[in-house]
């Protein structure tokens, strides 16, 4: 039989005793040595191991802006940013530089090669960008890998993006990959557009994950702001519309429409042919950027009529019921034979303008002198840019007045020997839509929230000479002139047709097969709402064998006033305009090489 051992029972009180306080000896001994290892640890490396805890738990990064919205005087956005991942690796932190590239190349459809090369050479930098914009299914499949958390990240950037891209691309302009504005209203309010670049410090455990993020108050992100355009969408996308008709029927090399409020000059719609797509700016053509409106350079020709017939009417050197005789149709001038379209013999100043006599225009030329020309020529804007927000404005060119000659005397009635920008013309000729005022045209609303600046207006001439023009021979224009085409069932339309001649590159003189062909007009009579103007550069189909503007551009012009007139809802009236066919129009004149 065995012996029984003994139990804790059996060992009485004194032995559990002695046991207990054995086992808390034992503990309180650990306890002492942990405590006297981490006050020496404190003592001696706490300052050390305090910057290694933090260098590995804080991370300091930029936080990019988001650039601002552009968008119309409603508020429909033409350009907005969107969130996307970009990729970065740090080469001097991957461990298998060579392998990470490759399958990197792999998922995000990189080439290898070129990817190792910069990683190569780049192999001690903290920071690299692998693929900017990157879709969610390539980010998840770099997520995949597990990669070292230290080697690896996706920043978040912006994308821009066009809503409607096939709205006034040249006036809004792109912003590039890495959020430069390029053209437009993104490069001439590129500062308000940007922002400013914050920065902030990321609390992360162990493992890279983001324990929270703190802010740096003296740095803090500054998004873009809101640009509000003058532009109408709904204005710009039917401008857009009809110049691509113009384009299928007249075959030309460059087109442009524009759409002004005379009142105040807010411009509501600009465009321009050829165009590109801001979405796929890889397939723009090389002349598709140009803003044609204020980049592009032409003689006026008989658009510019009457600004001279304000001039001379102003200044007292004719009356409006004056009668010039027009010579049958041809009429020496110095050394020179003007020709007009037609035979005529008297006419009056109003006729004189509808029917663009270029000899009745070359004689009122004679009373005013080429020092009132020119004076005539400043005053209305040319020569000058107009101001507008954009850039890459052209000046136009008028002479010094000691450039000019004997023939500019007729010429420059003409609308020869200047040059100017479609939106200087349509600038000009709202001066008689709106009291004889001057108003400089500008494209952003102004006001402190968009930085836009208010119109400049100056009083050019008399409210009475513009209203008698534009209610006089300017009507007469469409409703009995050069500019039938362009009348609308309904509305007293007032307008001018211009054919003008280009230089030939070849030979430094005006040609007879390059032209532009133009109409400006606005509508109603009474209270204008609107100016529009319509240029076509060097139109390949001919009427007849001509190009003139009464043809090619008034029905274009036309069309888009009376989208204007219903978009505003304005009342039709008494009108003196009735489609018909073209009885009369312009007909251009050699004179000397425009270069001097």
């Amino acid at each position: 039989m065995r012996d029984q051992e003994p139990n804790a029972h059996s060992l009485g009180p004194n032995a559990t005793r002695r046991r207990a306080a054995a086992g808390a000896f034992v503990i309180f001994g650990l306890f002492g040595i942990l405590i006297a290892r981490l006050t020496s640890l404190h003592l001696t490396n706490g300052a050390e191991l305090q910057r290694m805890a933090s260098r590995q738990r804080v991370v300091r990064e930029e936080v990019l802006p988001r650039p601002g919205d552009i968008v119309d005087r409603k508020g429909r956005l033409l350009a907005t940013s969107i969130e996307v991942r970009s990729l970065f690796i740090a080469p001097k932190k991957l461990k298998q530089p060579r392998e990470t590239a490759d399958t990197l190349a792999n998922i995000l459809q990189l080439n290898p090669t070129t990817l190792w090369q910069r990683v190569e050479a780049n192999a001690d930098k903290g920071f690299l960008w692998v693929k900017r914009r990157v879709s969610d299914e390539e980010a998840n499949q770099v997520r995949a890998l597990k990669l070292p958390t230290d080697s690896w990240g996706f920043r978040t950037e912006y994308r821009r993006f066009y809503p409607q891209p096939g709205c006034a691309p040249q006036v809004v302009g792109l912003r590039d990959i890495d959020g430069n504005g390029r053209g437009g209203i993104e490069a001439s309010r590129d500062s308000l557009l940007r922002g400013a670049t914050g920065k902030r410090e990321l609390l992360q455990d162990a493992r890279g994950h983001v324990l929270q993020v703190l802010t740096d108050a003296g740095h803090p992100v500054r998004h873009g702001e809101t640009v509000t355009l003058t532009l109408d969408a709904y204005l710009q996308l039917h401008a857009e519309k009809v110049l691509d008709e113009v384009l299928a029927e007249w075959k030309p090399k460059t087109a442009c429409a524009l759409v002004l409020d005379p009142e105040n000059g807010d411009i509501l719609a600009m465009a321009s042919r050829p165009t590109y797509n801001p979405e796929h700016p890889e397939l723009a053509p090389p002349d598709g950027w140009t803003n044609r409106a204020i980049n592009d350079q032409y003689e006026p020709g008989s658009t510019f009529k009457p600004v001279v017939v304000a001039w001379a009417i102003d200044h007292g050197l004719i009356t409006q019921d004056e009668v010039f005789h027009c010579e049958n149709g041809e009429w020496r001038m110095g050394g020179r034979v003007l020709h007009d379209h037609h035979r005529y013999g008297p006419l009056n100043v109003a006729d004189i303008l509808a029917k663009s006599s270029n000899i009745g225009m070359a004689k009122i030329g004679e009373r005013l002198t080429n020092a009132r020309l020119y004076d005539a020529a400043m005053a209305f804007g040319f020569g000058r840019r107009t101001g507008v927000e954009l850039p890459g404005e052209s000046t136009g060119i008028v002479w010094p007045l000691r450039k000019w000659t004997r023939y500019s005397t007729g010429s420059v009635p003409m609308g020869q020997e200047l040059t100017a920008t479609p939106l200087q013309m349509a600038t000009a000729f709202a001066v008689f839509a709106n009291g004889g005022r001057l108003v400089s045209p500008h494209i952003i609303q102004h006001g402190p929230e968009s930085s836009g600046q208010a119109p400049v207006v100056t009083q050019v001439i008399p409210p009475e000479t513009a209203e008698w023009l534009r209610r006089g021979p300017l009507v007469d224009v469409v409703s009995k002139g050069t500019g039938k085409k362009a009348a609308i069932p309904g509305y007293e339309v007032f307008g001018k047709t211009g054919t003008a001649q280009k230089v030939d590159p070849q030979t430094g003189q005006y040609s007879r097969a390059l032209h532009v062909s133009s109409f400006v007009c606005g509508a109603p009579a009474d209270k204008p709402r609107a100016i529009v103007l319509v240029s076509v550069d060097e139109p390949s189909v001919t009427v007849n064998g001509e190009h003139f503007g009464g043809s090619v551009a008034a029905p274009a012009a036309g069309h888009l006033l009376r989208r204007v007139l219903e978009y505003y809802h304005v009342p039709p009236g008494p009108s003196k305009s009735k489609p018909a066919a073209v009885a009369s129009e312009d007909r251009f004149e050699q004179s000397p090489i425009l270069s001097r």
